[in-house]
């Protein structure tokens, strides 16, 4: 039967880099660190949350982003609002199975300093919900003019205006082959959606690109892109696309096959380095695989193929056992947790079985350090964890996805995990638990948890935390 990597994009995070960190390097080289702006619907400050609920592939929902906002006490469910088609404003009809949330992006588009967030789903067009002093609203939400399909935002030519790569390839093809590529749309975009101006970029692959991962890795100041590709069992080359001053580069660097990750420097270099899901050469394989995570360091040529590092739950420190099915690195998100200035990794473990609960899932906290990313000081939580709400159960699937913000501006990051098959009433109903960040760590001091029921949502199947925006 003919499949792509997007059903396996269904278990997977696409992430942006997410940490602000100094700029190391000598005065006459310095490069530029990778920077990502917080994502602020309310400009407060505060990083908010927007939370997907779209439900399974039995079509039995249409679909909604719920988006919480941050404060000095953390995510801010008692004023959480909720987005999907049936809200006034908001461009196209609901559908069962439309799973209105199942891609986001979140950038501030038209240059006010509010961040906005482009949503996709299967019922048509993407849409974006504009930023305000009153956060996100769908009334003046605008239809882009290209159906779903995945997206993320970057800053691709270095100019401080944020912009999109997407899907909607319409550039030449090779002669005789199904070979597609991506859109990148350069900011700033007008209200009725329209781009500064678009570049076509051929990636000579079939059935591609499947996801986006963007940052900047070698430091001029501009994000790069790695793009994912795959068709039925079989997982292609990655490939490394240079952003700069000009755009995007039509060349790529291949890399092996990988899905997922995020671009931050875990070693505090200057430059990004690239944390990747390191799936093999058969992506069908992934739901049993133990689970590798690939770093590839950043240098001003790119991601070097030389300095790199491995890390499973095998590795010295990184609590836990690597067992088939873990799929540990299935989510992956980065961000500075204790505020020493180097970017650490969480790493969703969706598939760990805590004692004979199997597939209940978990969460592992790797910190990066001077010399890199390693197992030294890792972190694991799980619904068994002391302080954690709730209980660990068959399928659970907590660490599902995984994010690392500053929910309440104290400077270091916390991490918000998700479990999207987490029963509540009623089955996969989903829920969100946020840890916050300290000098020593996470801690689970002043812990929350929250489902589609706290919020005053449908429950049923929802799958509430199966996207987490970037």
């Amino acid at each position: 039967m003919r499949r792509s990597l997007t059903a396996a994009l269904a278990v997977t995070t696409l992430v942006t880099p997410l940490v602000l960190v100094a700029t190391a390097g000598s005065a006459s080289a310095a490069p530029t660190a990778p920077r990502t702006p917080l994502v602020d619907f309310n400009h407060d400050g505060y990083a908010d949350l927007a939370i997907s609920a779209v439900g399974g592939y039995e079509g039995t929902t249409p679909g909604t982003v719920t988006v919480v906002y941050g404060s000095a006490a953390g995510p801010d469910t008692a004023h959480a609002k909720t987005f999907g088609r049936a809200t006034p404003g908001v461009p196209g009809d609901p559908q069962d199975g439309g799973r209105f949330g199942q891609e986001t992006a979140a950038a501030d588009l038209d240059g006010d300093q509010y961040t906005d967030l482009v949503v996709t789903g299967y019922d048509g067009k993407a849409v974006v919900l504009w930023g305000s002093a009153s956060g996100l609203s769908g009334e003046g939400s605008t239809a882009m003019p290209w159906r779903g399909g995945h997206v993320t935002a970057g800053d691709f030519n270095g100019d401080g205006k944020r912009d999109l790569v997407t899907v909607d390839f319409e550039g030449e093809a090779d002669p005789g082959e199904d070979i597609h590529g991506m859109s990148v749309s350069y900011g700033p975009f007008t209200r009725d959606g329209k781009a500064a101006s678009k570049q076509q970029v051929p990636t000579a692959r079939e059935f591609g690109p499947e996801a986006f991962v963007v940052g900047d890795l070698t430091g001029d100041g501009a994000d790069d892109i790695v793009s994912t590709h795959g068709f039925e069992e079989k997982a292609y080359s990655s490939q490394f696309w240079k952003g700069g001053e000009d755009g995007v580069a039509t060349t790529s660097q291949r890399l092996a096959p990988s899905l997922g990750g995020a671009v931050a420097d875990v070693d505090k270099d200057g430059y990004g380095d690239l944390v990747v899901r390191d799936i093999g050469d058969n992506y069908e394989d992934m739901p049993y695989q133990k689970g590798t995570v690939l770093v590839r360091y950043g240098s001003a040529d790119g991601p070097s193929a030389t300095r790199t590092a491995k890390i499973t739950q095998d590795t010295a420190g990184v609590p836990g056992v690597g067992e088939d099915g873990d799929e540990f690195g299935s989510s992956i998100s980065a961000g500075d947790v204790n505020g020493d200035g180097y970017a650490d990794i969480a790493v969703g473990i969706p598939g760990e079985d805590i004692e004979s609960v199997a597939d209940a899932g978990s969460a592992v906290l790797l910190k990066g350090s001077r010399s890199g990313l390693t197992g030294t000081g890792a972190q694991a939580f799980q619904q068994s964890t002391a302080g954690v709400p709730g209980a660990s159960e068959k399928n659970d699937e907590f660490g599902g996805r995984v994010l690392l913000s500053d929910t309440d501006k104290d400077g270091r990051a916390d991490l918000t995990a998700t479990a999207p098959l987490e029963d509540g009433t009623y089955a996969d109903s989903g829920a969100a638990w946020h840890l916050r960040g300290s000098a020593s760590g996470l801690t689970v001091t002043g812990i929350t948890s929250f489902g589609p029921k706290a919020l005053g949502l449908p429950e049923n199947r929802v799958e509430f935390g199966g996207g987490l925006t970037r």
